[in-house]
Order: structure tokens, then sequence, then C-alpha cells
């Protein structure tokens, strides 16, 4: 078992002795969803996997955020935050602008990217480093902003 699944095992043995509902059903909801692929996949998915589906279950979250305060259903948009609030405890710290800005240029010097067709190099590259960290889609911006 990875260390991250065992972390994540370990917090909804803590939130059932602790009668924490809300946190629990998030935990669950983030177990079963890793299980999911495990049993899909049939395999034993690793820290980087978890992470993957991890950052994807905060990404959902964020866009139910947007539709339900848009839709002025606060209360549902309160819960989607309190979720991603339990989820980000087992991602790893996000990066700042500063940080990721230096990742971008660092992944266009080594990958030698020059104009917007090399922008699957540079993805390819930064990908790695910013899974669960960073939100990809302003990310991809800053990268056509220095390639074009």
């Amino acid at each position: 078992m990875s260390d991250l699944k065992a972390t994540i095992n370990n917090a909804m043995k803590e939130a059932m002795r602790a009668k924490q509902k809300a946190r629990l059903t998030t935990v669950r909801l983030a177990l079963s969803a890793i299980k999911q692929v495990e049993v899909d996949k049939r395999i034993e998915l690793d820290d980087t996997a978890i992470l993957a589906i991890l950052d994807k279950m905060v990404k959902q979250r964020r866009e139910s955020i947007k539709m339900y305060e848009e839709a002025g259903r606060q209360e549902l948009a309160d819960v989607e935050h309190a979720e991603i609030a339990v989820l980000q405890e087992f991602l790893p710290q996000p990066l700042t602008d500063a940080e990721i800005d230096k990742l971008i240029d660092d992944a266009i010097a080594q990958s030698g990217a020059e104009s917007i067709r090399d922008m699957g190099k540079v993805m390819g590259m930064l990908k790695p480093q910013l899974q669960g960290r960073a939100d990809m889609g302003p990310v991809s911006g800053k990268i056509k902003a220095r390639l074009s």
C-alpha cells in the first residue's frame, strides 16, 4: 500500500473515532475513487496516481462551487468548500506563482521550446512536477503567453 493511501486510510479511522461525519464522508469518497481506479485497471496505485485522483476531485468541486454560486445555492457551495479543505490535507503544499514561473522557464529552456507548437513538450515536463500542487489551466495560459 502506498504511503498516501495509508495516510488516507488512517484519516478515515480517525474521523470515525472522532465522529466527524462530514470529514468521514469526504475521506471515504476519496478512498472510493482510488479503489475504483485500482479495480478498473487491476493495479495498485502509487502516490503520483493517487495525487492525480485527489487533484481531479478538487477540480470537480471547484467547478461545482461555481455552478452552485451562480444558482444562488450558497449552502451547497459551502459543503463543496469543506470537502476541498479535507482533500487538500492529502495534497502537497501548493506552489507560489514565482515557483510556478521558475518551473515554466526551466522547462522551456530544457526542452528548447520556441513556439506554441512545442507546448506539448513543456507540459509533459511540467505535469509531474505540478501534479496536485498547481491548477494546470492557468499554467497552460502562462506557457502560451511565453511561447507566443
